[in-house]
């Protein structure tokens, strides 16, 4: 497959999957011991293996998707006209849900956990008041800023890699590279950032999602932004390919990964194992990571050959799904909490109802424009037909052949809740447990 002169039609479909998991996921964080905003009377370690499957890599994945649609846009609009989409299309939203959307999770959050700092009579109004004026809330050492993007914290970081990815593909303009490299390659070169960015700098540099202080997440999720962004040129058109041919391969290693990381952490939850053994968890953590995401992409490439009206409105609808969904959880969890319902019952309800709210959430706001745009939905032009470049929240969808007028192509952890660490520090997030010291699994 030439994906330099093809178009990837799979992309919505790959993209609208790995949003999917988001609700699932959050949900999970509510009953696991990990920290989270708000937690369940019954949380406990029962799940903790089944959000190992994902954790490593589902972040990831979204950052490769991105880079691949972002040079899409790129081509499209130009260097000055990609900035300016990105800008409207992420900072909007950002803003908007730090000062409106994410605010009952900060309130519930500090409700449950020091509710005796919360301002004037304690209702939502104060504590709204308040947030919007800026301050901390704190419980011992661990502090909470407010304002905060807890799970927009994708956002900021997506706007800066399309930023520089745009400015670097200006500046490389003209210079076309397209290196040979055997298919199996593809299994092993990429992890190889991962790695020794998971072994040399993680240990050093954790993740904290403050945008500034945070060089492992940068270098992780700038290199799979960068590879996905490359795939869509000769620099590494060879991914796609490569993950359609080895999604065997790649899905028995990430099968793998995943078993021999429960067995890590079930051995060593309250220990501390020798170095050697912790680098080498370490590398395994890496390699699953890149091998879930290089299965993910070529089985894409099977599950989605064409494009069609459901899946288009499906991926015009996740952004916005994206947005809303974790506050969405946080108040369902608050309402359904008084039922005392066993706890598997009440996840499944949890999740069926986060996917309800935001569907009808989703079709009420995108008849407002101005609210439309504000909640990540694009409204599209009547003009456009089934086969043209859309744009759709963060990510645009755009035909390869399209992108040929560009320079570049002349030429998607943590286990986590999408937590940012706010515009101070993490706040609220002590682990009960060694495992997330170690793994760099934090809630956001």
């Amino acid at each position: 497959m030439n994906t330099t002169a093809t178009r990837l039609p799979f992309l919505d479909g790959l993209r609208t999957a790995a949003f999917v998991l988001l609700i699932p996921f959050h949900v999970g964080m509510y009953y696991v011991t990990w920290g989270w905003h708000v937690k369940s009377p019954a949380a406990s370690s029962t799940l903790e293996p089944f959000m190992l499957l994902s954790a490593p890599w589902r972040l990831g994945l979204l950052f490769l998707i991105a880079g691949a649609a972002c040079q899409g846009l790129a081509a499209r609009r130009g260097a000055w006209g990609a900035v300016k989409d990105r800008s409207l299309r992420l900072l909007l939203p950002l803003l908007f849900g730090m000062a409106v959307i994410v605010t009952p999770q900060a309130y519930f959050e500090v409700l449950t956990k020091v509710p005796a700092q919360l301002p004037g009579d304690g209702g939502y109004l104060d504590f709204w008041w308040a947030y919007l004026h800026g301050g901390e809330y704190c419980r011992g050492n661990d502090c909470m800023g407010v304002p905060t993007w807890n799970h927009l914290w994708f956002l900021p970081y997506l706007w800066l890699y399309a930023v520089l990815g745009i400015a670097l593909a200006a500046l490389l303009r003209g210079r076309p590279f397209a290196p040979r490299l055997p298919a199996w390659a593809w299994l092993l070169l990429p992890a190889l950032p991962l790695a020794l960015a998971r072994v040399f700098v993680f240990p050093h540099h954790p993740s904290t999602h403050s945008l500034v202080h945070d060089l492992y997440n940068h270098l992780q999720y700038g290199w799979l932004f960068a590879l996905g962004w490359a795939s869509r040129t000769p620099l590494a058109a060879g991914l796609w390919p490569a993950a359609l041919r080895w999604r065997w391969v790649a899905l028995a290693g990430a099968l793998g990964g995943w078993a021999l990381l429960i067995a890590y952490f079930g051995a060593y939850a309250d220990a501390e194992p020798p170095a050697a053994l912790l680098v080498a968890e370490r590398l395994l953590w890496a390699g699953m990571s890149w091998w879930a995401m290089l299965a993910a992409c070529g089985w894409a490439q099977r599950a989605f050959t064409v494009e069609s009206p459901r899946l288009r409105a499906a991926s015009a609808a996740v952004f916005c799904f994206y947005v809303l969904h974790q506050t969405v959880i946080v108040l369902l969890t608050q309402a359904l909490k008084p039922l005392a319902l066993p706890w598997g019952l009440e996840a499944l309800l949890l999740i069926a109802l986060s996917f309800a709210a935001c569907a009808a959430a989703y079709l009420l706001l995108r008849r407002v424009p101005g609210l439309a745009l504000l909640v990540g939905i694009q409204r599209r032009p009547r003009s456009a037909g089934p086969s043209a470049g859309r744009v759709m929240g963060q990510l645009t969808t755009m035909s390869v052949s399209e992108s040929s007028s560009s320079p570049a192509s002349a030429a998607a952890s943590t286990a986590s809740s999408e937590r940012s660490s706010r515009t101070a520090a993490p706040g609220f997030q002590a682990t009960s447990t060694r495992l997330r010291a170690r793994s760099g699994i934090r809630a956001r």
